[in-house]
């Protein structure tokens, strides 16, 4: 399991285009909720409001271990890339390893230039409510 730093050094080490093709492969890489986690979606529980795109998260502190389920629409790409990221980074991480993740999780990646102020707050919104989870389990 890569670190949030080590998959931020490829997004930084990528030019933009790459950087794209990078985004778009993460936003597929991002797994179906599990049967539970749908139903808690589908009753509209977990959702993200300041994303612009329906949005839902789900974090937990399960024996010592970081589990990230999320999902966002096929179509909302940057957020699907952005949760793909933060759960190859942190599910079955210990809650140490997410506290030590950067506070700039956009600047990280190379993204700060390439979204757009509304984005830039939605997936804010998503890394702190996965920081919050991990300190409040």
């Amino acid at each position: 399991m890569p670190t949030f730093a080590e998959i931020a050094e490829t997004f930084r080490a990528a030019g933009p285009d790459f950087r794209l093709e990078l985004m778009r492969d993460y936003a597929g890489r991002l797994p179906d909720l599990p049967d539970a986690y749908a139903e808690m979606r589908n009753a509209g529980l977990g959702g993200v409001p300041e994303c612009q795109s329906p949005v839902f998260l789900y974090v937990e502190v399960e024996n010592g271990r970081v589990r990230l389920h999320a999902d966002a629409p096929r179509e909302a790409a940057t957020a699907r890339a952005f949760l793909a990221i933060l759960r190859e980074a942190f599910h079955d991480a210990r809650p140490a390893e997410v506290e030590a993740a950067p506070d700039d999780p956009l600047d990280q990646l190379g993204w700060a230039d390439q979204v757009g102020l509304q984005r830039r707050k939605g997936l804010s919104a998503l890394y702190q409510r996965v920081r919050r989870a991990v300190e409040n389990a």
